[in-house]
């Protein structure tokens, strides 16, 4: 699809569009990337969405089974929180679930590399198939759901300020022993708007909670995948290769999906003010995305990349933005002071000391630990936050000055978050995600594939 636009007119980099020279005096704005040179046939799509489906299955079908694709403090698996497969499948040893994995990621790369030549319908069936599957396994890899209800319960029950103690403060009968060792004394990571809402959950029993928290996030999932969908039609993208690589990443549906986690319902609604800034409804787009950031505080990420990528000769586009955000942020704050008084403000300092602990569970840190050097100086740590600071305020004079679209520049943020930091499991690879989907950058998409790979192997 290309529109001829006179040379002097500027292609609107809020849109994605990228532009070449046709003859004097004409350009032609393109949107989205060039179709791939070497497009593969529709028939290895289809293998890979099978691969992916089956070796889902396998892996939730042996879940109850199998420990390895449990979070440790389900070792044993109690028999309430089994689910309607208990009993079912293999029980896989850790070569078998590798082969697993790994013909799982093969799948997904083929079908992300030939997700142009699936039916939309196809792949949309494909993406609820693999969430149905996922809902009906137990907790999967991570104990985080359980944490979630704790800080609920110590709340709503005991008065005890979440974001000042850990669940070990309270008596939390039957859930201690499920909350991952680590997790016990360490107070709530949380947005200030998720922690109010698990109080809600609160009058639910564990095995009930485990089955909402899936459910939101199944949901939350399915409302991303939409989203995507709409906007990678706006930008001029193929709406079904950008479903593909959201709807069936095994990071998204498997850890995400499977283990209930909140990073779900926070990129849902990110991906609400994705779409709505995409339609130039700029207060709307800044309010979602502080909204966003009230979940989880890594959606804070796209907001000065959204203020530098507003078109330049439109500064009330821009304000507007800025407005959105303040209000939103000024009703986060009430919200958060009525429920936690000013305890919230501790979030960073226990952010902080999660990362400065990561140890092996980095990028970084895996390479230190492989070669005997295990904790990770503070020195390395103190410099990887640098190079990432460093990374963010280049990608945003980039975007600012009109060299680089803003969602591609917040994707490559978020790609420079995910190598630096000090804590990464493999649900944080989501983040990238639906900016990759939604870049017409092929390396960023390209990247979003190798990461989800990098994810895999944490087994």
């Amino acid at each position: 699809m290309a529109l001829e636009i006179p040379r002097k007119d500027a292609v609107p980099s809020h849109l994605g569009l990228s532009a070449q020279v046709d003859g004097p005096g004409v350009e032609i704005a393109t949107l989205g990337p060039r179709p791939s040179r070497f497009p593969l046939p529709r028939r290895l799509g289809l293998v890979g969405l099978t691969g992916i489906l089956l070796t889902s299955l396998l892996v939730c079908l042996s879940a109850t089974q199998s420990e390895l694709l449990l979070p440790t403090s389900l070792r044993p698996l109690p028999a309430s929180l089994a689910g309607p497969l208990a009993g079912a499948g293999l029980k896989l040893g850790v070569y078998a679930l590798i082969a697993a994995f790994v013909t799982m990621f093969i799948s997904y790369a083929l079908a992300t590399r030939a997700a142009e030549q699936l039916r939309a319908r196809t792949v949309l069936i494909a993406i609820l198939a693999l969430h149905a599957i996922v809902l009906l396994a137990p907790p999967l890899f991570s104990s985080d759901v359980f944490s979630y209800e704790a800080y609920g319960r110590m709340g709503a029950l005991y008065a005890t300020n979440p974001y000042l103690h850990g669940p070990s403060a309270i008596p939390l009968a039957g859930l201690h022993s499920l909350i991952g060792a680590q997790w016990v004394a360490t107070p709530s990571t949380y947005g200030p708007l998720f922690t109010a809402l698990s109080y809600l959950l609160v009058p639910l029993d564990i095995a009930a909670n485990v089955i909402a928290y899936k459910l939101v996030a199944a949901v939350s999932s399915l409302i991303l995948i939409l989203l995507v969908w709409r906007a990678a039609s706006l930008r001029g993208l193929s709406p079904v290769r950008a479903a593909v690589l959201v709807g069936l990443n095994p990071v998204i549906v498997l850890y995400g999906v499977g283990g209930g986690h909140n990073d779900m319902m926070m990129l849902a609604i990110l991906a609400a003010g994705l779409y709505v800034l995409l339609q130039e409804r700029e207060r709307r787009g800044g309010a979602l995305i502080v909204t966003a950031t009230a979940v989880k505080l890594t959606a804070g990420l796209l907001l000065p990349f959204a203020l530098a990528g507003r078109p330049r000769g439109e500064r009330h586009a821009r304000r507007r933005l800025a407005v959105g955000a303040a209000l939103c942020a000024v009703a986060v704050a009430a919200l958060a002071f009525a429920f936690f008084g000013t305890a919230p403000l501790q979030l960073p300092a226990t952010l902080q000391g999660i990362q400065a602990e990561g140890g092996p569970h980095s990028i970084v840190g895996f390479l230190a630990a492989a070669v005997g050097v295990e904790p990770l100086p503070k020195a390395i740590s103190v410099g990887l936050t640098l190079i990432f600071l460093t990374v963010v305020v280049w990608l945003l004079r980039k975007v600012w000055i009109g060299e680089m679209d803003w969602i591609v520049g917040a994707g490559w943020a978020t790609v420079a978050l995910l190598l630096t930091t000090g804590f990464l499991v493999p649900w944080y690879v989501a983040w990238l995600l639906p900016l990759a989907a939604l870049s017409s950058d092929r390396r960023l998409f390209a990247a979003a594939v190798i990461l989800t790979g990098v994810g895999l192997t944490t087994l």
